[in-house]
């Protein structure tokens, strides 16, 4: 089975796309993308491009396992993207949405960008594509009974827009989390680093 991993962000959205069968996930693009419009229209060729069976939405739990404004705005997301995959597609797709805790997905993507030893400019054009790649190796991971990221067990805090487009439930994990990703703050903290650095 073929899949297209997505993290949403505020400013860029990144895609990664992996199978199950061999299990290798690799960064596909981002998407400069700052309004939900965008964020679909990106969202729809990426998924018309690459052919997935399944789409995995990456879903920024809090902290204790419960959903914020940052969830249900994913959630809200995901119900526009699978009208918007049925118009592209037809109405009898089969291409379904499932989500996956997100929360140490761009820490995972900040590690392995700072093993490769490319510039600020560099990093920042792959990194949220590498957290899409990290929510994505975690959710196969999952499936295949392996815990997760977070340290959790199997269930991988997954939900399903189903054929009704109604959701499915989450596993709720008491693991730490990396928190509202609004405004990309990481990124932020890192621009103001290299712009002291230059003072």
């Amino acid at each position: 089975m073929r899949y297209l991993a997505i993290d949403l962000g505020d400013k860029r959205t990144g895609f990664a796309a992996g199978d199950d069968v061999v299990g290798l996930v690799q960064p596909l693009h981002v998407a400069e993308a700052h309004t939900r419009a965008l964020q679909i229209k990106a969202s729809v060729k990426a998924i018309e491009d690459y052919g997935p069976d399944r789409i995995v939405l990456g879903m920024p739990y809090n902290m204790d396992g419960s959903e914020g404004p940052r969830a249900r705005m994913v959630r809200d997301f995901a119900v526009e993207l699978e009208a918007a995959v049925k118009v592209a597609l037809g109405p009898y797709t089969r291409v379904r949405i499932e989500f996956h805790d997100e929360r140490l997905s761009s820490f995972a993507a900040e590690q392995r960008l700072n093993r490769t030893g490319r510039t600020h400019g560099e990093k920042k054009a792959l990194r949220d594509a590498l957290a899409a790649c990290a929510i994505l190796e975690d959710f196969l991971q999952a499936k295949r009974g392996g815990g997760d990221l977070a340290g959790g067990g199997g269930g991988g805090g997954v939900g399903v827009v189903g054929e009704d487009g109604a959701d499915g439930q989450h596993d709720d994990r008491d693991d730490d989390s990396h928190g509202d990703r609004g405004g990309d703050r990481e990124e932020d903290r890192e621009d103001l680093r290299d712009d002291g650095a230059r003072a």
